[in-house]
């Protein structure tokens, strides 16, 4: 492995520094060239650079690049509701209102100010610019219940008797209450009904039917919704059935509807004249870097949307990773926890971040197929992955895997220090932050 130094100046030498100026992301949309999906990942769901400087870029593309569409690493219906709302569509009077169905934990990870601004930045894009304008959906599979609601609110709307048919079947589920994961125990000790063919049956007689049910007052945009929530039920009812039977069957179901829904979003959204609807994507790093260049991929034989994407649509796809050394989180103790402001550890001897850092640049960006990248860049090194949770005192354990930059991303972004995501609905855990933790770091 290259030493430090030695890295650190090869490195330094192929920054694009990142000053805060409109010209900073000049280089990068010239290395997105004619991509029509970009991803951009997040090393942690709450750290405010990530999320501020990723609306950057999206506001670029869609500006000047013709993106039709934010597909983010949240469910169908609660983004369905910004949707409407950016493309004024909805009753909700402002940005705040719209973002009002994302309750479920974690609720920061978009009830927060970066989103907020960026979800007002687009309904007034909309507005000025209608025939090139961009909506905002979900691609994750976690409603299970409120996503079979809507299927039986729409064919309510639609067809009443179709709707009876739906709720039978979605009755299914009744048995286990509101948590689905309550489901996927049952199902794993085999005790109960399973729903799976009930949640089969809903989505293919809403594709068989469906000029019918145009024909009987629904439109080609609620229906196209409609069949993504039953679609998601179908999704959702495997992976909590799959949940007791290990993480690499459940990872791997969750991605592959993720990037199933991009498709389906982009053969909805139709072509624009030079070729399939331009989407970019928000979600971690973990699910938009390409697994084949981490221990997810080689150890554990887990898949995810960058690697799909890829494979999918090889001439199309464009990857941004997101990086920082230390500074503030947004996070939680444990699952269901409420949001705390946590400080996060400098980077682990032998990391990226540990690598980057050592360049003294507060922020910059490197585009990793540039023909003079460092060959230290594609040297494999631990990479910091911070979910919702942060476990600090078991940090190497529970967030750093082995990764091979270059493979992973085709471009990183990278800020030395940064500051926890403002949550729209913060606690007393979050405003008063972390206390003072004398224990070392970076070890």
């Amino acid at each position: 492995m290259t030493t430090s130094n030695e890295g650190a100046d090869a490195v330094r030498r192929a920054a694009r520094p990142l000053a805060g100026g409109s010209d900073d992301y000049d280089g990068l949309l010239d290395a997105i060239g004619d991509a029509r999906l970009v991803l951009i990942g997040e090393a942690s769901h709450g750290t405010r650079e990530f999320y501020r400087e990723r609306a950057r870029i999206t506001r670029r593309l869609i500006e000047e690049r013709g993106f039709r569409a934010v597909a983010v690493e949240a469910d169908w219906p609660d983004a369905l509701r910004v949707h409407r709302y950016v493309r004024g569509a909805s009753g909700d009077a402002s940005a705040l209102e719209a973002l009002g169905d994302f309750e479920r934990f974690p609720r920061w990870m978009w009830r927060n100010e970066d989103v907020q601004h960026f979800v007002e930045w687009l309904r007034e894009h909309n507005e000025r610019h209608p025939e090139a304008g961009a909506g905002f959906y979900g691609i994750d599979l976690y409603s299970l219940h409120r996503s079979m609601d809507a299927v039986v609110e729409y064919l309510r709307r639609t067809d009443p008797e179709a709707a009876e048919r739906a709720r039978a079947r979605y009755a299914c589920f009744e048995h286990f209450g509101e948590d689905p994961q309550a489901y996927g125990y049952a199902a794993g000790r085999g005790v109960g009904e399973l729903c799976e063919d009930a949640v089969v049956e809903q989505l293919v007689e809403l594709r068989r039917r469906e000029d019918e049910l145009l024909r009987a007052g629904g439109s080609p945009e609620e229906h196209f919704h409609a069949e993504q929530n039953a679609r998601l039920a179908l999704n959702a009812e495997r992976y909590y059935r799959a949940m007791f039977r290990g993480r690499e069957d459940t990872w791997n179901l969750r991605d592959t509807h993720m990037m199933d829904t991009l498709d389906a979003l982009r053969e909805h959204l139709g072509p624009d004249g030079r070729g399939p609807a331009r989407v970019v994507v928000w979600a971690h790093n973990s699910h938009l870097g390409d697994a084949r260049a981490t221990d997810m991929g080689e150890r554990r034989g887990e898949l995810n949307v960058g690697q799909l994407a890829r494979e999918r649509h090889p001439d199309e796809t464009f990857l941004i990773g997101q990086l920082t050394h230390h500074g503030e989180v947004t996070a939680a103790d444990d699952w269901g926890d409420p949001a705390r402001r946590r400080r996060v550890r400098p980077g682990l001897r032998g990391s990226h971040e540990e690598l980057l850092h050592g360049v003294g640049l507060p922020a910059f960006w490197l585009d990793l197929r540039h023909e003079d990248t460092p060959e230290v860049l594609r040297e494999e090194r631990l990479q910091r992955f911070i979910g919702v949770i942060y476990a600090p005192r078991t940090e190497r354990w529970s967030h750093y895997s082995h990764a091979r930059l270059t493979e992973q991303y085709d471009a990183v972004l990278y800020f030395d220090g940064t500051n926890a995501v403002v949550p729209l609905d913060p606690t007393s855990g979050w405003t008063e932050g972390e206390p003072l933790d004398t224990s070392p770091s970076g070890l």
